[in-house]
């Protein structure tokens, strides 16, 4: 009696653990990859092949992995405003992007890409603190505005923040009351964070500090010294320190190479900047060793006169001594 046929083919039963080991083996080859690529910043080219609610899914090798839309280049939306995301991800499937890999956990099949990354490592290179963009407003929140800046391509590659403070020389209580998301603005770089891959912005430094257009106008000079009597009297009026600026005084005469401190004058503007006291070292030409200081509370300024052998950067590093040392 001859033996029953295989159920399977002999062949066939061979194979097929072969191939699952295959594919298991090129699986973990691709996780090795993706986890070098993430280590070392590395641009991966991968295909769109779908969208979802939250984003892309782009292909790498045998892995399919997610790219978020917050990690998008700004240059999709501000290219095409008048389109939500999901109909900007839609047209953007079967075609190749560019992004970096910041998250491949292979125990938890979780492989994140980010098109933002990918395009600071090219454009970030040609940026600098002082430089001036056109921009348009993304996301405003209470802290600040989100600016997307514009390249000589014509596209917006980069985004930065300009915070509340640095919107406006006016006191600002919302951002939102001055500005909304699409406008159109320029602002100037103030600051480069290369390890957050941060770019902090400013409005306000495009524009004069109305303390500096209108002080004289305000504090009127008629023979044009700024000299006053050492008791501090000007105009026949006694000048009281603004709120906490004796302390600062007191310490400040602490500092080596600081000989002597006085308020030369004082006015009042016509808009509130800040009610909090604010403290900068004056452009004005120092004659005999004596720098001009600007305090500013509310609508008060005065004009302070600082005798000493330091040099700008010498001020500026006392000032910064004293203030981390007065509350």
């Amino acid at each position: 009696m001859g033996l029953p046929p295989p159920l399977l083919p002999a062949k066939l039963s061979l194979k097929q653990p072969d191939a699952d080991a295959a594919k298991l083996a090129r699986r973990s080859a691709d996780w090795t990859a993706a986890r070098g690529l993430k280590e070392n910043g590395a641009i991966h080219v991968g295909r769109i092949e779908s969208s979802n609610a939250g984003g892309l899914l782009v292909r790498f090798h045998s892995l399919m992995g997610f790219l978020p839309f917050p990690q998008l280049s700004p240059a999709h939306y501000c290219k095409e405003p008048h389109k939500t995301i999901h109909e900007i991800a839609e047209g953007m499937t079967n075609s190749l992007i560019k992004v970096k890999i910041i998250a491949a956990d292979e125990g938890n099949r979780n492989l994140v890409f980010s098109e933002r990354e990918a395009t600071w490592a090219k454009f970030s290179k040609g940026i600098k603190v002082g430089d001036v963009y056109a921009g348009r407003v993304g996301l405003v929140e209470d802290y600040g505005a989100f600016v997307h800046l514009r390249f000589p391509d014509g596209l917006h590659h980069l985004t930065g923040l300009v915070h509340v403070s640095e919107v406006s020389w006016d006191l600002v209580r919302d951002v939102r009351d001055v500005l909304t998301e699409g406008q159109e603005v320029r602002v100037k770089v103030t600051e480069i964070d290369w390890q957050r891959s941060r770019i902090a912005l400013s409005i306000k430094q495009l524009e004069e500090d109305p303390l500096l257009e209108t002080l004289d106008k305000v504090i009127p000079q008629d023979d044009g010294s700024v000299g006053t009597d050492p008791s501090g009297v000007y105009n026949g009026i006694k000048i009281e320190p603004l709120p906490g600026l004796s302390d600062i005084f007191k310490e400040l005469l602490l500092e080596e190479g600081i000989e002597d401190i006085r308020i030369n004058r004082q006015g009042f503007e016509k808009r509130v900047v800040s009610q909090d006291l604010q403290l900068w070292l004056s452009n004005a030409v120092p004659v005999d060793r004596k720098f001009i200081l600007l305090a500013r509370a509310g609508r008060q300024v005065q004009e302070i006169q600082l005798t000493t052998t330091l040099d700008q950067e010498g001020i500026k590093k006392a000032l910064q001594h004293v203030l981390e040392r007065v509350p």
